[in-house]
C-alpha cells in the first residue's frame, strides 16, 4: 500500500487542488483525520471526495453524516457525557491529578449507503450487519 499525505492548512487550504492532486496520482481512496480545522472544511472535503468518486473513511460518525463513505471512531457522545462528569468532580473538589485516565469504551462504526451509490460501490451485507449506524 502506498500512503501519502495531503495537507489541509490554514484559512484557504486549496481542496480542489488538493483532490486534483489525488486524482492526477491515482489515489483510491481517502482517510480523513480528525482536527479542529478539518471539521470546519469536513462538509467542503466529502462534496469532493463523492465529486471526484473517490471513497472516503472518517473517524467518528461525523464524518459518515457529512458525505464519507465510512467511518469509525469513539462514540463522541458518550465521551463528552464522560468529560461532563470528570469536570463535574472537578467542580466539587477533586483534584484533576487524582482521576483516572481512560479510554474511550464504546467505538461506532457507520456506513452511509447514499454515498456508495453516488461513487457507484456495493457494501456486502456482510459489513452493513456489522455498522452501528447505515445511512440510507
Amino acid at each position: 500500500m502506498d500512503l501519502q499525505s495531503l495537507e489541509v492548512r490554514g484559512p484557504s487550504p486549496g481542496l480542489e487542488r488538493i483532490f486534483q492532486a489525488a486524482h492526477n496520482q491515482r489515489r483510491n481512496a481517502l482517510v480523513v483525520i480528525a482536527s479542529p480545522l478539518i471539521r470546519f472544511y469536513q462538509k467542503q472535503i466529502m462534496d469532493l471526495a463523492i465529486k471526484n468518486r473517490l471513497p472516503c473513511m472518517g473517524e467518528g460518525s461525523v464524518f459518515a453524516d457529512a458525505g464519507a463513505l465510512i467511518s469509525y471512531g469513539s462514540d463522541f457522545d458518550a465521551s463528552h457525557r464522560r468529560i461532563a462528569y470528570f469536570v463535574d468532580k472537578i467542580l466539587k473538589g477533586a483534584k484533576p491529578g487524582d482521576l483516572p485516565v481512560e479510554q474511550p469504551k464504546k467505538f461506532e462504526l457507520a456506513i452511509n449507503l447514499k454515498t456508495a451509490k453516488q461513487i457507484g460501490l456495493t457494501i456486502p451485507q456482510s459489513v452493513l450487519y456489522q455498522a452501528d449506524k447505515v445511512i440510507k
